[in-house]
């Protein structure tokens, strides 16, 4: 037996006990006479004393000797601390060590092992073993294993079945790019890991698995943004006989439970908006209603006014920032050169200061006058002492800018608290979006999901128009997670495939399995997939979920620890009947 005890839970209960304790050296402290160290291991620090009056010459060596992150095992005895530590568990006590045996020694780390550590991001995912044994990154990953249990007993209690579904499967030309595996055994053919379980959970439905769930890694050859992994972590739902509020109920259920349980929070409310009211209201379709500033449309009392910049564009839209008129010039001329950055795209930015006085003053004095601006303040809410900060332009482009806008000044004032929660559903997603470089519809979830009722005959003449039966939660502007109600049989699939521009061949080629599986007794059936990475990130007060995954990759795709991806030899791309085609 190594330990008898763990390094977190010894208490002035325990003293005069003999124990056994192992962990790492977080560091020693040597006064000469007396050497204090402090040993580590997941559930916390004991301090450990060496003293040459009651410890041997040789073990007192020894113990001068430790260093940084050697493995050790000691024996002794639990003592009353002198000098006691309110800041630790243990800090009442210490361990009297009459034996101590060097399991390891270790190299000097590349960075400190502390909360705070002055290693910097790239260095620390390099080394992520010694990263993970620092708090904050070990308190999230345990965090992470704690909302993961909550949901399978969750869905567990409510009667859904964990199932198991391939990572080795075929390749569909729908959503990102596929990551692909060459078969061996069958020459010149190849798997492709899954972007989601996405057609199994439909032929588990069809199967007769009423309530499905799996906790599954997806994959996705897509270039990186911030904060996206290659390899993610959902959290897999399907139910069949049910109906959108069937699966909206189930998922506030679920969603609730992890707040209460997790983080001690009740939230009774789920919001319900439509997805063309969040673009038009906060300019993206997974908005952060912790706070306002939502969005006022200024074409009616901006435009005609002799100011070409608002009269040539398709939409001129503002947000009322609360108590921005104490803002100097120099912080608004910062505001305006941010959100002309590359980034955000804005060519410029015209603000109205609201004065405590109730008159105005704005970058366009010279064309609107006091009445004009008072109803500026009027469409976006503004009060005395708020500014108005607007911007004109492509109605899809401004609104993403001024999106962009609104996060920051939330930021910047505070607004966008970790500890508040604000969960949303949006509703009503368009079922078709028009690309411009294929000129074609594309599906806006995935070919599976449902038109609303009543809306399939549009599909012949308004396609765009068409609303999907999907749904996404959104909680404090991020999403967390999606889904739709699923078409379930084979005529109805058919027509989406032809509306996304398949032949009848290629439809059969990719996706026959399933048109076949249909006319077997396709139950009705819909579904949700959380991001659990995310979600765990949000309730562990965080948006980056690097923190969360034990082993990231960074911006790149690239595991920088192991060094992956790498080449592999000729001899593999030989038996793999592979040849390199390599850009120069």
């Amino acid at each position: 037996m190594y330990r008898s005890h763990n390094c977190g839970e010894l208490k002035t209960a325990n003293i005069n006990e003999e124990v056994t304790l192992a962990g790492w050296v977080q560091k020693s402290r040597d006064k000469g006479f007396i050497v204090w160290v402090d040993l580590r291991d997941r559930y916390g620090i004991t301090q450990l004393v060496f003293d040459e009056e009651r410890t041997s010459t040789a073990m007192m060596q020894q113990a001068q000797n430790l260093g940084r992150e050697f493995v050790i095992q000691v024996k002794g005895t639990v003592i009353e601390r002198a000098s006691k530590n309110p800041n630790m568990p243990t800090g009442d006590i210490e361990i009297l060590v009459s034996e101590l045996n060097i399991l390891n020694e270790a190299l000097l780390p590349p960075f400190t092992i502390e909360d705070k550590t002055d290693g910097g991001e790239d260095l620390r995912m390099k080394y992520r073993y010694l990263d993970i044994r620092r708090n904050p990154v070990k308190e999230s990953l345990i965090f992470r294993h704690k909302v993961t249990q909550e949901v399978r007993n969750y869905l567990s209690k409510d009667g859904f079945i964990e199932v198991e579904t391939p990572y080795l499967i075929k390749s569909t030309p729908e959503g990102a790019r596929d990551f692909v595996v060459p078969s061996r055994m069958n020459e010149g053919q190849f798997y492709a890991l899954p972007q989601s379980p996405q057609t199994f959970k439909q032929l588990l439905m069809v199967g007769g698995m009423d309530k499905y769930f799996q906790i599954v890694k997806c994959f996705r050859d897509e270039d990186l943004r911030a904060d996206r992994q290659p390899e993610f972590t959902q959290i897999d739902c399907e139910m069949a006989f049910i109906e959108q509020e069937d699966i909206l109920n189930t998922f506030e259920g679920l969603t609730r439970h992890l707040l209460k349980e997790v983080n001690g929070v009740d939230i009774e409310k789920f919001p319900r908006m439509l997805y063309d009211d969040a673009m038009r209201l906060y300019g993206n379709d997974k908005p952060d209603i912790r706070f306002g500033m939502e969005f006022g449309e200024l074409n009616d009392v901006a435009q005609h006014k002799d100011f070409g910049v608002f009269n040539n564009a398709e939409l001129v839209v503002g947000i009322a920032v609360p108590g921005g008129n104490s803002y100097t010039r120099k912080e608004i001329d910062k505001l305006i050169d941010w959100v002309k950055r590359p980034q955000v795209g804005a060519l410029g930015m015209v603000y109205c200061r609201c004065n405590d006085d109730g008159s105005f003053k704005s970058s366009v004095d010279k064309f609107y006058d006091q009445d004009d601006l008072a109803k500026w303040a009027e469409v976006t809410g503004a009060k005395a002492g708020d500014l108005i900060c607007v911007l004109s332009g492509d109605k899809n482009k401004v609104r993403a800018q001024l999106s962009a806008l609104r996060m920051e000044l939330a930021e910047r004032l505070g607004l966008r608290k970790p500890d508040e929660f604000a969960p949303l559903w949006v509703m009503d997603f368009p079922l078709l979006e028009w690309d411009e470089d294929t000129e074609r519809y594309h599906a806006m979830h995935h070919p599976f999901t449902s038109p609303k009722p009543g809306q399939l005959e549009l599909l012949k003449t308004n396609p765009g128009d068409v609303k999907a039966n999907a749904y996404d939660l959104v909680l404090n502007g991020n999403e967390i997670g999606g889904g739709s109600i699923r078409i379930h049989d084979k005529e109805t699939q058919s027509l989406m495939f032809d509306y996304l521009g398949f032949t009848p061949e290629e439809a059969k080629a990719q996706f026959g399995f399933l048109m076949d599986a249909f006319q077997y007794g396709a139950p009705p059936h819909g579904g949700l997939a959380f991001g659990l990475d995310r979600l765990v990130a949000i309730l562990g007060g965080q948006e980056t979920i690097r923190d969360f995954i034990a082993f990231p990759k960074n911006n790149s795709g690239r595991d920088v620890m192991i060094d992956a991806p790498a080449p592999i030899d000729n001899e593999q791309l030989t038996e793999l009947s592979l040849k390199l085609n390599l850009k120069s």
